[in-house]
């Protein structure tokens, strides 16, 4: 089976055309390398000791996007592309619609100008906002609280109507990701921020190995069981394999199915700082700020219909999570950036 990955040499990204790979898929990447690295697909080739294509190209560019799909003629497409940080996306919204919404339109009219009916999007949890009860299922009120959030509502709203075109038997399924961590357990891939990271694994990796001083804890006062943020964290190799398990029952499902990715229980900040000094044997300093605006005290997911329809269920747990991350940041310091 083709399988065309767009922002296949990001984080989430690369360790799926690993696990992809090593299922005998055949993978063709395409990323512009804002977020991206070539060293982590040279890196995801000798792992799985087989070769994948790579184009260098925008999926907002169609003439690229038709040249790919022209030739490669893919079975389905796994669309990670696009932009995802939450505070950013206050700051340029248009930009985060341009590439997250106009991006996939782009994406999807490629797709049909070959025939290609299967698609696999990143979504996210962001899609629910604050919860208004725990865990969130797939009936959650959608309700996001920021561009970021509001995109990936747009871009599972846009994959909805283009599935549900008949008789062309299109099928679309949206993951929502809750908080993707760790990294691939042989510590050659793993997640490699360009600026200051956005999320708690990698901060709290990067004072670990002496490249931050402390990270910051935006509040204590939760009525949380240390007082910290609670989230539902996944492993990223658990995430990959979600995708995988997508693929493989997406022509069972029905045309458009949305569906949460994580374990099911939360974890708080101080917990994850606890075990990740225990797997790596070192400090991580921290110190206590303020609340942020809109931070929920709590947010995990119901994680059942993954299993339902999928088969799929996380494996990885916290000590996983932090070891891997500790495996990957310690050979690697700085990231993609040295090699």
């Amino acid at each position: 089976m083709r399988v065309l990955v767009t922002g296949g040499a990001g984080y989430i990204g690369s360790q799926t055309c690993l696990e992809l790979m090593r299922k005998g898929y055949e993978v063709h990447v395409v990323d512009n390398l804002d977020n991206g690295s070539v060293e982590a697909l040279a890196r995801v080739q000798r792992l799985s000791n087989r070769d994948l294509k790579f184009t260098k190209c925008d999926v907002r560019n169609p003439a690229a996007l038709d040249e790919v799909f022209g030739y490669f003629l893919p079975h389905a497409v796994i669309h990670f592309a696009g932009l995802k940080s939450v505070s950013d996306s206050s700051v340029r919204p248009s930009l985060y619609y341009d590439v997250n919404v106009g991006g996939t339109a782009i994406l999807l009219g490629a797709m049909e100008r070959v025939g290609c009916n299967n698609i696999v999007f990143s979504s996210s949890a962001t899609v629910y906002g604050e919860p208004q009860y725990l865990p969130c299922d797939e009936f959650h009120p959608i309700a996001p609280i920021n561009p970021y959030g509001r995109t990936k509502v747009m871009g599972e709203r846009l994959l909805q109507d283009w599935s549900c075109v008949k008789p062309l038997h299109r099928r679309a399924v949206a993951l929502r990701y809750f908080n993707p961590v760790g990294a691939d357990p042989s510590g050659e891939i793993g997640e490699s921020p360009t600026d200051a990271p956005g999320n708690l694994m990698p901060f709290i990796a990067q004072v670990a190995v002496g490249r931050r001083g402390y990270l910051q804890i935006f509040g204590n006062d939760y009525n949380t069981i240390d007082g910290t943020g609670v989230r539902d964290y996944i492993h990223v190799v658990d995430l990959a394999r979600s995708h995988v398990a997508a693929l493989e029952h997406i022509r069972e499902l029905e045309p458009f199915e949305a569906v949460n990715i994580g374990t099911g229980c939360g974890l708080s900040v101080l917990q994850m700082v606890s075990e990740f000094e225990q797997q790596s044997s070192n400090k991580v300093n921290y110190q206590i700020a303020p609340r942020r605006p809109g931070d929920a005290a709590e947010v995990w997911a119901d994680a059942s219909k993954a299993k339902r329809i999928l088969g799929f269920h996380a494996k990885l747990g916290v000590s996983e999570m932090c070891r891997d991350t500790w495996r990957w940041q310690s050979a690697n310091p700085n990231g993609y950036q040295e090699a």
